[in-house]
């Protein structure tokens, strides 16, 4: 439970993103990064328009297709 705990206190303190900045810039700093192998990752980066609903996608075909139910 402590644990638990700690680590949503410091969630809260915003310490992971300090963190985070803190490292990158020691390792910027030391010239130690290299990014000809990074690769991002889009579930981390927010959608600022959104995904288009279903009713608004742009159809593909000529005519709606049929129903099969």
């Amino acid at each position: 439970m402590t644990c638990w705990r700690r680590l949503a206190e410091w969630t809260e303190a915003g310490v992971w993103p300090r963190l985070h900045e803190v490292l990158l810039a020691k390792l910027r700093s030391a010239n130690a990064l290299d990014f000809s192998r990074a690769a991002v990752d889009g579930s981390h980066i927010r959608a600022l328009k959104g995904e288009p609903r279903p009713d608004e996608a742009l159809s593909t075909g000529a005519e709606p297709a049929a129903n099969i139910i």
